[in-house]
């Protein structure tokens, strides 16, 4: 299962990522230089606050045992054992926000129209997938890298 790390140390603040995030999961197709960052419906799945001293990027960590999916009463968030990944079915969502008030890390929330949530898919829908997630590519510093993990089976 492949996972995105953080090196806070290296994050500058350029929010590169979120703009590349933003790009892959934008609901009109075109470039980057036509992406409306003000358009709330182009919204990046990640945060990166800023701190004293440097800045902290807020990943969604697909962890071994979510609170998310364990709390999502109509089953739209899954674990996937094949990937690890944790899958979002909009189709399926019965909005109660109950993943947005479990997530320990505060990464699922709603979208602008508070009718489904958004998290991060690993760019899976991107036409650029095989080549991993968009904001670790367009990360410059390397502050972002993706690494295989191997959890034990029975947190899954």
């Amino acid at each position: 299962m492949k996972r995105i790390f953080i090196d806070k140390e290296k994050c500058d603040g350029c929010k590169n990522c979120t703009i590349a995030c933003m790009q892959a999961h934008r609901e009109k197709p075109g470039t980057v230089y036509d992406l409306d960052l003000s358009d709330p419906a182009n919204t990046a799945r990640h945060e990166i606050y800023a701190v004293a001293g440097g800045y902290v990027p807020v990943f969604c960590r697909h962890c071994a045992v979510p609170d998310c999916v364990n709390s999502c009463m109509s089953g739209a968030l899954k674990k996937e054992i094949e990937t690890g990944l944790v899958i979002y079915d909009r189709e399926r969502c019965g909005k109660c926000f109950m993943c947005v008030m479990n997530c320990p890390y505060g990464n699922v929330k709603p979208d602008y129209t508070r009718k489904r949530i958004v998290k991060c898919d690993f760019c899976r829908e991107s036409p650029e997938a095989e080549l991993g997630p968009g904001c670790v590519r367009a990360c410059p510093k390397k502050a972002l890298w993706v690494e295989e993990v191997f959890w034990q089976e029975a947190a899954l």
